[in-house]
Parts: C-alpha cells; sequence; structure tokens
C-alpha cells in the first residue's frame, strides 16, 4: 500500500477505537453525545526540503543486512536509529492547511465530538487544477493539529503527552518545571535549545504556531492531570501574552 493509504487506514482505525470508547464512557455518565471521526487530508507542499531528506522514522527495526536489503528491494531510505537498529525513514513536510477545517467546524456547531488530524492527518498535495493527490510522507500530529485549532478560531490548546509538564534541563540535574510561561519567554528557551527534536520540541514548536495565529493559551501535561492543568494546579501553562 502507499503510504498515504496507510496514514488513512490508521487513522480510521484509531479514530474508531477513540470514537467507540468516548461513545461508551458519555453513555456510562448518562451524557449521550454524538461522536464522529473524520478522515482528515493535510496539504503540504511538495517542494517543501523534507521531500529531499527524509528524516522521520517509521515501523519496526531492522539490522544493517536488512536495512541494505530493503532499500535495494523497495527503495527506502533506512537510517541507524539510536543504536537500536535501522529504521525507514519518510518525508514529514510541515501542514498548510486542513482541507476539512470547514466540516469540522459545521459538526462541532451542533455539538458533536469531533477526532479529526489523528496521526498528523494524510498528507496530501494540491495539482495545478485544484484536484487532491495523496504523496508518500508523514505530517507532524502536533503541527497538524495547532494548526486545525488555529483554523478553527479555538482559544485553548491542549497537548497531552507523556510527562506532567515542560521542563527545562529535562532530564539533567537540575531540571526545572514550567508551569505558567509567556510566549515570547518560550520561544527564547526554544532558540536555547531547550527542547529536543525528538520529544517535547514538535510540542512547543506547535504552541508557538498557535498562538502567534491568534490562540490565547496552550496547556500541556499528561492525560491523568489535565482535570488538574484546567485549574492551574498542574502541566505548563502558555499564554500569548
Amino acid at each position: 500500500m502507499p503510504l498515504y493509504i496507510c496514514d488513512a487506514d490508521s487513522e480510521g482505525g484509531i479514530g474508531f477505537m477513540i470514537q467507540q470508547t468516548l461513545y461508551n464512557g458519555l453513555r456510562s455518565i448518562h451524557e449521550v453525545r454524538d461522536v464522529a471521526t473524520i478522515i482528515t487530508q493535510v496539504i503540504v507542499d511538495r517542494s517543501d526540503r523534507a521531500f529531499a531528506d527524509p528524516s522521520k522514522p517509521i515501523g519496526p527495526f531492522y539490522s544493517r543486512e536488512e536495512a541494505l536489503a530493503l532499500e535495494k528491494a523497495k527503495g527506502w531510505r533506512l537510517k541507524e536509529d539510536s543504536g537500536r537498529g535501522y529504521r525507514r525513514v519518510v518525508p514529514s513536510p510541515r501542514p498548510l492547511w486542513i482541507v476539512e477545517t470547514d466540516v469540522i467546524r459545521k459538526l462541532a456547531s451542533l455539538d458533536v465530538v469531533v477526532i479529526a488530524a489523528g496521526g498528523g492527518g494524510v498528507p496530501v498535495i494540491e495539482l495545478p487544477s485544484g484536484d487532491l493527490r495523496g504523496v508518500d510522507a508523514v505530517v507532524d500530529k502536533d503541527l497538524a493539529t495547532s494548526l486545525l485549532a488555529a483554523e478553527l478560531g479555538a482559544e485553548c490548546f491542549i497537548n497531552l503527552t507523556q510527562v506532567d509538564c515542560v521542563y527545562l534541563d529535562y532530564g539533567k540535574q537540575g531540571q526545572k518545571a514550567l508551569r505558567d510561561v509567556g510566549l515570547e519567554e518560550l520561544v527564547a528557551y526554544h532558540r536555547q535549545g531547550h527542547f529536543s527534536e525528538g520529544s517535547m520540541g514538535p510540542k512547543i514548536e506547535a504552541a508557538i504556531g498557535f498562538l502567534r495565529a491568534g490562540g490565547k493559551e496552550v496547556v500541556i501535561t499528561s492525560p491523568e492531570l489535565i482535570n488538574e492543568a484546567m485549574q492551574g494546579r498542574a502541566g505548563t501553562r502558555i499564554r500569548a501574552a
């Protein structure tokens, strides 16, 4: 299957599991709501430099011998990943706009719980004719959802992750938790290299993009702490000003 079809399959399958779980959970508390999953197309630029230099690792790990065989048989590009073996790397272009934003807005206005942009959505390019065509790539999920939130005019963007909040010098002795921070202060920390590309970096980039596009605040925390975070007692809150 082409990679963009795999993207769509993954978004639909995982979206179904979230959709059913949310429906059942809401029903259990007598709060029946319609829940819908939207297979989301994300416009990217075919001239994005990511296509010339694939860097997003996907799939399982392979030995060097297996990697060489796959490169020859399938034309894949594989790179060594953190000393754990070789993985296929694919382009990860920046998202430009979301095709289904208006559909999502209409559903939300009808009080439907909408699941969208799962896994970053399905990357597509717009042809000169206006037609859309899928491309083999993976869009960063944080950047895609931040863009969707901005296009919808959302005031608050909540980004759930595996840690309780954002840290400076994460994993080092003397790491410092960021609890309440302004946009420009966060931008300065990002420029200083505090947030690694493989972990918190994309979430920080997504937060900066959302706030610069007109959003008011971003909350970053773990799923277990979402209630406390929304009350200002946990997580990291990033303000536009």
